[in-house]
């Protein structure tokens, strides 16, 4: 540490107690931990550069410094070259820090980070690169793991100009950080990834959007009995578009991410979705509800590419999360369980009630109608003389109804909300569950692109029941040509 540096930044701060009430303001730590950083910062008239940037600090004297030090690195500088800016170069502008102080650097990093995202989302206003030749620019989501980074580097391979953004989603005192994909832990994985690979990164924090758009239907969901996507919603309604929205502020007519999909156009419509080339990681499913409009601006390096062979390019190019493990669960559940989650944010506890037949006599007792979901074995706890299945749940008189395999199979499959981007006629196969095969299967009554409130689904073989809440994924060969939300049998 250069102490003559840091000395100045302490006794002359730059910024220190400068609110900006036209700026976007980002905010980083806890009193609990001792040190809280609140950085704001404006962009000029052409919302192309940083024109000011101030602060407000809790805690010991290297946090002051390193937010003084950080407003002198951004104030002027170009948007992208201030996305540039993280904590090594924060310490850097003090002349290095100790181990002991490098937090502060970390934190207002985190602060800035924030900042700068509001402010390019909500006032950015980059042209697209030049012409003459001038390189794409394209903005790659970046999570922080080996798929998104592969995207990325793809990109640049491939002679564009990436930008890396990466979205705080989740933040909960019983959230594991470090195994989510969302959480202020993972953007900082993220971010320092991303400058590592020479790459500017913004950072959206969407946590109420998420919680809005994402956790709250999906408890609501839970408490109607249903068996809901999240990620679907997710990817439909909340990271996407804001992406896009983010991606035309900074003048990027794409977006790319490291989801295992791909795009083809028949000339029939707009763009569809299609099956990835490994089947095993394919998440075309997830991707389902993506309006064209949005799947037109998408591009998916991965698609054509397997796991191995990502992970293979990772470790070419020495990324360090190479060999970094796949999320498992939903990223709001990293750390807890679906029990507790629903019990503290929903209100859904324990509730025991009956589990009956589909005559009404009673078979045995269950804790909860929440915590089952149709076609479900495991857990009932209900003796007989041959395995019973979960064949529908009554939220009303907290009843779960069982019984044997041969009651919940159905050729039949009713869904709501549909959206078909083709003719009906077209689709030959659904796919029911995410990790589910599709199975053969036709529209009943040929209906016509566009939205139905209602469609009827005729497999050609019968299947161990479709759980309400859940997608239908309608196929026409390997392609997605609309969806629809599984609803209860007679509803």
């Amino acid at each position: 540490m250069d102490r003559e540096l840091f000395e100045h930044h302490l006794a002359s701060a730059r910024g220190r107690g400068r609110r900006l009430a036209d700026g976007a303001t980002g905010v980083a730590g806890t009193r609990v931990c001792g040190d809280v950083v609140r950085f704001s910062l404006a962009l000029d008239a052409s919302g192309t550069r940083v024109a000011r940037a101030g602060w407000e600090a809790e805690g010991c004297g290297a946090t002051h410094a390193a937010a003084s030090a950080a407003v002198e690195l951004v104030e002027g500088a170009g948007l992208l070259d201030a996305a540039r800016i993280g904590a090594r170069e924060v310490a850097d502008a003090l002349g290095g820090l100790s181990p002991g102080k490098l937090h502060a650097a970390e934190l207002v990093a985190d602060a800035l980070a924030r900042a700068l995202g509001t402010a390019a989302y909500e006032r950015a206003a980059l042209p697209p690169p030049g012409a003459g030749g001038a390189p794409a620019r394209t903005l790659v989501a970046m999570s922080g793991g080996v798929d998104s980074a592969v995207a990325a580097l793809l990109c640049a391979r491939g002679g564009e100009e990436v930008v890396a953004v990466t979205l705080e989603l989740w933040a909960d005192e019983e959230h594991d950080e470090e195994r989510s994909c969302c959480s202020a832990q993972a953007v900082r994985l993220a971010r320092g990834l991303a400058h590592r690979m020479g790459l500017p990164h913004f950072t959206l924090d969407l946590r109420r959007e998420f919680r809005a758009g994402v956790v709250e239907p999906w408890l609501a969901d839970h408490a109607a009995g249903l068996t809901p996507n999240p990620c679907i919603r997710c990817n439909g309604h909340v990271r996407l578009d804001a992406m896009l929205a983010l991606a035309d502020r900074l003048g990027a007519a794409t977006l790319a991410t490291g989801h295992y999909a791909r795009v083809r156009c028949d000339g029939d419509g707009g763009p569809l979705l299609v099956a990835a080339a490994d089947p095993g990681k394919d998440q075309t499913y997830m991707l389902a509800a993506l309006a064209p409009r949005a799947l037109a601006r998408l591009r998916f390096p991965l698609g054509a590419l397997t796991k191995p062979q990502v992970r293979a390019l990772a470790a070419e190019a020495a990324l360090p999360v190479a060999d970094k493990a796949d999320s498992q669960d939903l990223c709001f559940l990293a750390g807890t369980s679906r029990a507790a989650f629903l019990a503290r944010h929903g209100g859904l506890g324990d509730e025991p009630g009956e589990i009956v037949d589909v005559d009404g006599a009673v078979l045995g007792r269950h804790r909860g109608y929440h915590r089952y979901t149709v076609g479900q074995r495991r857990g009932l706890g209900v003796a007989a003389p041959e395995p019973l299945y979960v064949l529908a749940t009554d939220p009303r008189r907290n009843r779960v109804v069982a019984g044997t395999r041969a009651q919940l199979r159905t050729r039949r499959v009713a869904v709501r909300a549909a959206r078909l981007h083709r003719d009906g006629a077209r689709v030959d196969r659904v796919k029911l569950r995410y990790r589910a095969r599709p199975l053969p299967a036709r529209l009943l009554g040929d209906p016509a692109p566009g939205t139905h409130p209602r469609l009827e689904i005729e497999l050609a073989e019968p299947v161990d029941g479709a759980a309400p809440g859940q997608l239908a994924c309608l196929m026409a060969g390997d392609a997605i040509v609309g969806w629809g939300t599984i609803t209860r049998r007679g509803a």
